[in-house]
């Protein structure tokens, strides 16, 4: 069984049914990059899998454990699969550190001065240990990710998903994020996002799976969806991506 099981999930809001019936398989130390239209249902899928959204209908495993449901043990979830968002959701009211130290004295319960050396060194591996006692409003975008994505990082999570957290950055912000993201895929981290990178997706993914409303209507490595799509929404949407200077 593979290591992220999605097994025919539906989920709906109200009569707009987003999922219908997705399967997404992904194994350990993979970079699955989810690809399509605005709509098609990547963050919603990305935030089932992190337990933030119900299904409806299908289930989704983690190393073979059912993750959906009734029973299921959301803290135990999210402390093994993490999620980081396109808007950053750092505290306002909080530094860079205790930002970053929250969630592993809270849920972990790790001594403060454990967690707080975890964290400066998550910091000062990506250049950002000065801004330790910084508030986020004092960093720029690109810094704010960063330290979103070390603070998902600081609970070492199994399954790290990155829904499109390039989207709300100005472009010359996007490479230092995605530079981030490049190291812990060499590294081995798995990781599930959603992305408009398509560059990034292109030369850091392991699969691409390119989402149609509410299903994976192809899937692939980099190289076939990207210069061999098989099916003829796959090609619509990269041209209209080419079309736009995006790859």
């Amino acid at each position: 069984m593979s290591f992220l099981q999605v097994r025919n999930v539906y989920k709906r809001f109200g009569a707009n049914e987003v999922l219908r019936g997705i399967n997404l398989s992904v194994e350990e130390h993979q970079v699955v990059c989810l690809i399509g239209p605005s709509g098609c249902g990547k963050s919603t899928l990305l935030r089932c899998i992190n337990g933030l959204e119900e299904i409806q209908g299908g289930e989704i495993r983690l190393h073979g454990d059912r993750i959906t449901g009734p029973g299921v043990d959301l803290n135990a979830l999210r402390r093994d699969v993490g999620i980081v968002f396109q808007s950053f959701n750092l505290f306002p009211h909080m530094s860079v550190l205790q930002n970053i130290t929250l969630a592993p004295t809270q849920v972990l319960r790790m001594p403060q001065a454990e967690a707080q050396a975890k964290a400066m060194a998550l910091l000062k591996r990506i250049g950002l240990a000065h801004k330790a006692q910084a508030y986020p409003d004092q960093l720029s975008g690109g810094q704010q990710q960063r330290v979103a994505i070390v603070r998902a990082l600081a609970m070492e999570p199994m399954l790290l998903l990155l829904d499109e957290i390039t989207s709300a950055l100005d472009p010359e912000l996007v490479s230092e994020v995605l530079n981030l993201l490049r190291e812990l895929a060499r590294e081995g981290m798995t990781m599930v996002l959603a992305t408009h990178e398509m560059g990034f997706a292109r030369e850091v993914a392991s699969k691409v799976c390119f989402m149609y409303e509410g299903v994976v209507h192809e899937e692939g490595p980099p190289e076939q969806i990207f210069t061999n799509p098989q099916h003829e929404r796959t090609q619509q949407f990269l041209a209209s991506i080419i079309e736009a200077g995006r790859l």
